[in-house]
């Protein structure tokens, strides 16, 4: 008898072997039709697999994660069978899933059009009605790379080529298209109702710059229609926000070809960026910090010596001069280490928190660079605390607590938290990275924070805590980082006087709570869609007058603004009134400042927030709402 244990804890029996699709029919046609896979004893499995021995079984559906993710991996698949279909010449290459839907490789002798793209999903709905078994089958490598090789994909056999040698490989056949893969699959192509083609873009096989370039075809996938729908209007959403569109627009940055990865900034631009790196200063002060400042090219050897050049050189940018090797700081720890060094350190000096708004450059690809979001030079608001180990768990809690306050302040509400463990390319013993992932579950646990595990994403010295804000349209980013690092120290030599006259090595807390300047700045372009809160915003008011026997007024009033502290800018063009509001509204300023004959002789200001009239109002009233309005958003 075999018995079959399911999540709510029942057990169904059967006399024989049974495939995960005979035990969801066991239990309802409903079910039946909706099992997408099954995960046994925690495994995910195709529905067709038979299970002969005791075991758990839960059946994965559209409505769970698992489910969706097959739904997208099976759909991919399913574009690559309709590109062989309309175009028998093209080569598969790989097809994984991304974050909401999937890609494909091709390689195909001309480039993919929208006309083909359209043609392609037409071809995916004929196949979907025909609703075609997907069939899991085994062959050996070299069995495999004879089959892709008999059948002209070349792109193919060299994966296997380069997988070891008397492995045995899962193949998934769908009528007369068969690709390598791991699975699970939905049953049939029956299962595959709801996606859409994006785009085409170019991609370099095995995203290697010195091969040749491939079609990448992007495509989405849902369970269901409204799913689909909702995700598309996201997309539109976030085009509309798109912080380069913006940042244009509003005249805060641009970037060239001249500089890749690396941004101009505008004096509006260079306002933000001022007032966010002031805003921070201050906060960083008020909690303990020293700002410290330390160089951008440092020598080879000490880059070898703190383990970067062994584990990070491919992202460095190097130079020379006077038969000396050097790097660009990629990051400013190892600075941060020298400037503890520097001198003898007791523990009565601990723990010491050294800040710095640490200019980074890093040789990213030019394919990754993306905007603000991604950049070879950037500003990280920077940190390190150096501690005893005693003090691990007080210093990240006041860290927790200080970085909350701050995304609050920021208008981010929904912080999730992720603990990212030790990486394969790493420094440092096992024993110190059990030390170092537990002081940091240890710390999450004081601070009353859930957090989700995320193995071999640590950095090469240390494991790290990773904080995820939630913009306004429910996109993730991940910004602050604490990272525990006793690798670093030991590297450095970096040591302190004990209570008892000895030495030690002091634990090193990395952190950051913007993580990179520019990259927060094209977060809050989009999260704000560059409608920024009063304290933000670059400009935070215009004065216009309506006829030029106002302007006097208006330069006054401009002038008592900017005396209070307030960005203002000044619109006296000789252009109607309700022209100058409407073109004004376009830069998205926070207040509008209308002055005519009635305010000017009764010394007030007609004020519209937004879209909205505020009447006149006397000056001094207004310059006490604006200070209240701005205390508000930073006090939490």
């Amino acid at each position: 008898m075999l018995n079959i244990t399911l999540p709510d804890g029942s057990v169904r029996q059967f006399e024989a072997p049974v495939s995960v699709a005979d035990v969801a029919a066991s239990i309802g046609t409903g079910l039946a039709k909706a099992a997408l896979a099954g995960k046994v004893n925690g495994k995910l499995v195709d529905t067709s697999y038979r299970i002969e021995q005791d075991a758990n079984l839960a059946i994965v559906t559209a409505k769970d994660e698992e489910g969706l993710d097959i739904i997208r991996h099976s759909t991919a698949h399913l574009m690559a069978y309709a590109v062989q279909q309309l175009f028998p010449d093209a080569q598969v290459t790989i097809g994984p899933t991304i974050e909401d839907g999937f890609y494909y490789d091709f390689a195909y002798k001309r480039p993919f059009t929208p006309e083909d793209l359209a043609a392609i999903e037409k071809k995916m709905d004929e196949l979907v009605k025909k609703d075609i078994p997907v069939e899991r089958y085994e062959l050996s490598r070299d069995e495999a790379v004879a089959y892709f090789k008999g059948i002209g994909e070349n792109y193919k056999a060299e994966i296997i080529e380069s997988i070891p040698q008397g492995e045995v490989l899962s193949l998934y056949r769908e009528g007369e298209f068969t690709d390598l893969c791991r699975g699970p699959h939905v049953p049939s192509t029956g299962k595959l109702k709801v996606f859409k083609l994006m785009k085409v873009a170019g991609a370099y096989w095995r995203g290697d710059s010195n091969n040749e370039m491939l079609q990448r075809i992007y495509g989405t996938a849902w369970a269901n229609k409204d799913d689909l729908k909702a995700y598309l209007t996201r997309l539109e959403e976030a085009e509309k926000r798109d912080h380069r569109r913006l940042g244009k627009q509003l005249d805060l940055f641009h970037l060239q070809d001249e500089a890749p990865g690396m941004v101009f900034w505008h004096p509006r631009g260079w306002a933000l960026w001022q007032t966010i790196e002031q805003h921070m200063r201050r906060e960083l002060d008020a909690a303990g910090y020293q700002e410290v400042k330390t160089p951008q090219i440092m020598d080879k050897t000490f880059w070898e010596k703190s383990g970067h050049w062994q584990n990070y050189q491919d992202n460095m940018f190097l130079t020379s001069s006077e038969k000396r090797d050097y790097a660009v700081k990629p990051m400013n720890c190892p600075g941060h280490v020298q400037i503890f060094n520097h001198g003898l350190r007791s523990y009565r000096d601990l723990p010491m928190r050294l800040a710095e708004f640490g200019s980074c450059h890093r040789n990213e690809p030019s394919g990754a660079l993306h905007g603000l979001m991604r950049v070879r030079g950037f500003v990280q608001d920077d940190a390190h605390i150096f501690c005893t180990e005693d003090q691990i768990v007080e210093e990240s809690r006041a860290f927790n607590q200080l970085l909350m306050r701050i995304y609050q302040q920021f208008g981010f509400n929904d912080v999730s938290v992720k603990l990212s463990l030790r990486p394969e390319k790493r420094a440092g013993s096992d024993e110190i990275w059990d030390k170092a992932e537990q002081g940091l579950r240890d710390a999450l646990t004081a601070c009353g924070l859930q957090w989700e595990e995320l193995p071999g994403e640590g950095a090469f010295y240390g494991p790290k805590i990773e904080y995820h804000i939630k913009d306004a349209i429910g996109r993730s980013w991940q910004c602050g980082t604490l990272q525990l690092d006793f690798v670093l120290p030991e590297r450095l030599d970096a040591e302190y006087v004990t209570e008892d006259n000895g030495r030690a090595r002091p634990v090193m807390l990395h952190r950051a709570i913007l993580g990179s300047l520019e990259r927060f700045i094209g977060i809050l372009i989009e999260n704000h869609a560059g409608s920024f809160p009063l304290w933000l915003a670059p400009v935070q008011m215009v004065v216009m007058n309506i006829t030029e026997h106002q302007a006097d007024y208006c330069r006054e009033v401009a002038e008592r603004l900017r005396a209070e502290g307030f960005r203002v800018a000044l619109d006296l063009r000789n252009e109607k009134i309700g022209y100058k509001i409407r073109d004004n509204s376009q830069q998205r300023f926070p207040y509008q400042i209308v002055v005519g004959n009635s305010e000017k002789e009764n010394r007030q200001v007609a004020v519209r927030r937004k879209a909205e009239d505020l009447g006149s109002l006397n000056l001094d009233d207004f310059i006490a709402r604006l200070k209240q309005e701005i205390a508000l958003s930073l006090v939490h």
